[in-house]
């Protein structure tokens, strides 16, 4: 058993229910290795959605911890995703974030590949070389609704049941109608999960983002989630009324607390992420018939958040880099036949959100500065106001719980 699994299971058999973890989940090499092992390498991870990739041949990249990975758009316009690395000598193929090709061509020596991973050209490598047995190695992708997963793992765990789940949620927004309208990357540093604890609740929310709390609700049960499951009767209420104009809003947390979601009210007022509240685009992305339906929040540990909203969506990815950076990047979504400058004012639809990531970002770093400190010793969370967080630590403890657990077995 190596030091770093003997300590894990030390601390997490410490764990105080209800409080924050100790610094070494925040801050240790071992600790994030672990997280990369045991949860991005083996989850499925949102990647983009599927809206980015417009034409054939439009490609995005994205880096989860040791590997890179090319998302890819073939003639048969499905999106597949393969691991960017040359089966010759292991260059990366695609280097920019994003972009369009017409093959994917190697810059060291010019291997190339069809967009479906085959393997078309190879100079020079003999009468015995075998082009199908070096195509790009594929990895899983599944397209939900116009929102893109990715697995690293050869076997995959199951996704159909948050598909089935979601789906319902998810096809009145019609994402397949989207086009991107602008997409922001931030690298806050911090751990990956003190991001999630502070998305996990709005304690903070009135205190720091005067833009966000124009539009959303200073309501601990709009962001948390109760440990009984129990919901007042003015939030069955809203449910009910979305649920009667065709958009299910029902709160769901499922997957053993991975996911959740619920289409939540939003300030009286309000009808969207604005600084007035007002619609941000005219011309509605989707379906949902009731202007004030709030927002659909839906989680999916441990990569993203997204807010989808009668007139435009909102995704969030989120991403480690180190065990103290974490990569946000968030994307405005609007109905492909909205016209900038008439349909919608770019500066308007994202201000609110771009205000609102600078700010979580200074929280994030002023949280972990703190926690480096050897004065830290792990407070308790509001049960009122965090219970989302507990419920995120939950998950995560369990999860590297479970993951670790056989590991002590075989060494005993």
């Amino acid at each position: 058993m190596t030091v770093a699994t003997q300590n894990i299971q030390e601390l997490l058999a410490r764990r105080k229910p209800g409080h924050a973890l100790e610094q070494p989940f925040y801050v240790s090499p071992e600790v994030y290795q672990l997280d990369l092992e045991h949860i991005f390498y083996k989850e499925w991870l949102f990647a983009i959605p599927a809206a980015q990739l417009v034409k054939t041949g439009s490609y995005a990249t994205m880096k989860v911890g040791a590997y890179e990975i090319i998302i890819v758009k073939g003639r048969d316009k499905e999106i597949r995703a393969f691991h960017n690395s040359c089966r010759h000598r292991g260059s990366l193929i695609c280097k920019a974030r994003e972009g369009q090709v017409a093959k994917l061509v190697c810059p060291y020596h010019q291997w190339t590949y069809e967009l479906d991973g085959k393997l078309i050209w190879a100079n020079n490598m003999g009468p015995d070389f075998d082009p199908t047995q070096h195509g790009l190695k594929p990895v899983h992708l599944r397209d939900l609704n116009g929102l893109v997963y990715v697995c690293l793992a050869d076997t995959p765990p199951d996704f159909d049941d948050f598909a089935k789940t979601a789906n319902p949620y998810l096809e009145i927004h019609d994402l397949r109608d989207a086009k991107v309208a602008y997409s922001s990357t931030i690298v806050e540093k911090g751990n990956w999960k003190l991001v999630w604890e502070n998305n996990r609740e709005c304690y903070h929310c009135s205190g720091n983002h005067p833009a966000l709390c124009r539009s959303f609700p200073l309501d601990p049960e709009v962001a948390g989630v109760s440990a009984d499951g129990s919901i007042s009767d003015r939030l069955q209420a809203h449910f009910d009324a979305c649920l009667a104009a065709g958009a299910p809003a029902q709160f769901v947390l499922g997957g053993h607390g991975q996911y959740r979601l619920a289409r939540m009210p939003l300030q009286e007022t309000a009808v969207s992420y604005t600084m007035d509240g007002k619609a941000g685009v005219k011309k509605q992305l989707g379906r949902v018939a009731k202007p004030d339906a709030g927002s659909l929040l839906v989680f999916n540990y441990p990569s993203t958040w997204n807010h989808f909203l009668p007139d435009h969506t909102l995704t969030f990815r989120v991403t480690p880099i180190s065990p103290t950076e974490t990569e946000v990047t968030t994307t405005w979504l609007v109905h492909k036949d909205a016209v900038e400058g008439e349909d919608y004012d770019l500066k308007r639809l994202t201000e609110v959100w771009i205000a609102t990531n600078d700010e979580d970002r200074e929280i994030v770093e002023t949280n972990a500065m703190g926690i480096m400190s050897p004065a830290y010793v792990p407070g308790p969370y509001s049960p009122d106001w965090e219970s989302g967080v507990i419920q995120f630590i939950d998950w995560y403890a369990d999860v590297l719980d479970r993951a670790v657990a056989p590991q002590r077995m075989a060494a005993e």
